[in-house]
């Protein structure tokens, strides 16, 4: 079976091996290379380092497909990543959470170059509730639960006087 890795630029910014790994890894095999452009010590703080993925994606050397993670967040913030560092594929991670049509969204924009238009609150709840009967579904025991309790409070954010709403959401012992 084709085997991938995802990795980071490196353990922490001092040691920086993303460019001295990618060839290697691609020599073993590999079909694919996704950089996350943060280190390890970073976590998920700061901003992405996408020159160092553009770097690995147009280094000569390699062949694999780059796939670029850290920071795409909608269609605009996708499609200046594609231009600028020429990466064969975007992964969403954080920006899924809380708002699982951002592939729709980021769709549409490299399809049509004009932003998806905001889904509606119904359309949203609507989402929520089947997000959130599959979380149930596929969860063992309330991990469910628990974990649709962030995802909840994105799913609304920014909507006038929901303070009070997502702090019951995310404090919230039942289902």
């Amino acid at each position: 079976l084709p085997v991938t890795v995802k990795t980071r630029l490196s353990w922490d910014s001092e040691s920086i091996t993303i460019d001295k790994i990618a060839e290697p890894l691609q020599d073993t095999g590999i079909k694919a290379l996704t950089i996350h452009g943060r280190t390890r010590t970073q976590l998920y703080k700061g901003t992405a380092d996408w020159r160092l993925i553009g770097d690995v994606k147009n280094n000569p050397n390699i062949h694999i497909p780059i796939i670029g993670n850290g920071d795409v967040t909608d269609g605009p913030s996708a499609q200046e990543k594609i231009d600028k560092y020429g990466v064969d594929g975007i992964m969403i991670g954080r920006g899924a959470i809380g708002k699982p049509w951002v592939f729709d969204e980021i769709r549409y924009f490299l399809e049509n170059g004009e932003k998806f238009s905001d889904l509606s609150i119904e359309k949203k709840v609507e989402i929520a509730r089947f997000h959130f009967n599959k979380s149930l579904e596929l969860k063992e025991g309330n991990r469910g639960f628990y974990e649709m309790r962030r995802h909840f409070a994105l799913y609304f954010k920014g909507l006038p006087d929901f303070k009070q709403i997502r702090l019951k959401l995310l404090t919230s012992m039942d289902v």
